[in-house]
């Protein structure tokens, strides 16, 4: 029987919804991965709206159907179909941040494993993952992998299907050490023109065709203790997990998000359309969720030239037009109207008055 990781049995999968947000690990890597084969993603990334700053950006999300579209777009341009096993090789722990160090301190491999399934939305996840017992005598676990979408395209679906197994073993390879296999390795897809590259990445028996994707770990490493383990150290990490997961955080983060959007931009404002789009929601509902923190992105706007023309002001000896021209503004006029509604005198006034300040502070 197949459980979830808690270890209660579980019926038919969940698909997630193909509209949600989810982390840019993924496409970060697989940028990477392109590049070394002589590939730039760039343009596939800048026709949903997406750029290497923005995949970056610790609290980004990029929505499923983008994630899709730049994959679909990378096995096209390299015309590797083993493109997914390649990108999930080359996975790291410290690439997962705080959860992949939660694993290092994990007390056996089962642990560990069940902790990354646990939050598997930490680690950008593409598709669903589950874990459970497999059937037969053997014991130990499995790892299986379902799609969000019923309807993938089915190159997509075998790029995510190799990568979220492979990474599963480079992963546990980094954690528990290099000598590491899986006891089985199945996938739902017809067996490819050529399996050297599954062979040497996975280094076990491989199914294709079969009713699910999976991994099975044999119950000798299931209850392999992991070299590093640190319930101490694991339990402060899994606090900080918890505390940076909830959603009273998240308005905060958001603002900051689009706060340094706008910086890297300027002098060019990116639309409110945009915007949405890199956060994979529609403007409705970004608008809203801004709303709710008790603000506008007008007024975000606002503040970044005005933090960005303070700092031109009183570091360098640009002129006014300069500065008005750095930060967006239609000329000079604007940005006299904006400086003087900020602080109630002109931009003249003001470098000269933050220029006194400091010479007047104290060394």
């Amino acid at each position: 029987m197949t459980t979830n990781s808690s270890g209660a049995a579980h019926g038919p999968t969940t698909h997630r919804d193909s509209s949600a947000a989810i982390r840019p690990s993924i496409l970060w890597h697989l940028a990477a991965v392109a590049g070394e084969r002589g590939v730039d993603l760039d343009p596939a990334l800048a026709s949903v709206g997406l750029d290497r700053a923005v995949l970056e950006s610790p609290d980004i999300r990029v929505s499923y159907r983008q994630g899709c579209a730049v994959i679909e777009r990378a096995l096209e341009l390299t015309g590797d179909p083993c493109l997914g096993l390649a990108v999930g090789a080359v996975q790291t722990l410290s690439s997962w941040g705080p959860l992949g160090l939660a694993l290092l301190a994990a007390d056996t491999l089962q642990d560990a494993v069940e902790l990354g399934v646990r939050h598997q939305q930490l680690a950008g996840a593409m598709l669903t993952f589950s874990m459970g017992e497999p059937e037969g005598p053997h014991g130990g676990f499995e790892v299986r992998v379902d799609p969000a979408d019923p309807d993938l395209d089915p190159a997509v679906g075998v790029f995510l299907a190799e990568e979220a197994l492979s990474s599963t073993v480079a992963l546990i390879r980094l954690g528990i050490g290099a000598s590491f296999d899986p006891r089985l390795v199945e996938f739902t897809h017809p067996r490819p023109a050529g399996t050297a590259l599954h062979t040497e990445v996975l280094r076990c028996p491989l199914h294709f065709g079969a009713p699910v994707s999976r991994l099975v770990v044999s119950r000798g490493w299931a209850r392999a203790p992991m070299p590093n383990r640190d319930p101490r150290t694991l339990a402060t990490i899994l606090a900080l997990i918890d505390e940076a997961s909830t959603p009273r955080r998240e308005p905060q983060g958001l603002l900051q998000v689009l706060a340094a959007s706008v910086t890297r931009s300027l002098p060019v404002v990116p639309s409110f359309a945009d915007q949405a789009q890199r956060h994979a929601t529609s403007e409705r509902t970004l608008r809203r969720r801004i709303s709710e923190c008790g603000t506008t992105y007008e007024a975000i706007v606002d503040g970044v030239r005005r933090e960005q023309v303070e700092q031109l002001l009183r570091r360098s000896p640009l002129t006014l037009r300069e500065v008005a021209r750095r930060v967006g503004f239609a000329d000079e006029r604007a940005l006299r109207r904006a400086v003087r509604r900020w602080h109630g005198m002109g931009p003249t006034e003001l470098r000269r008055t933050m220029g006194e300040r400091a010479e007047a502070a104290p060394v």
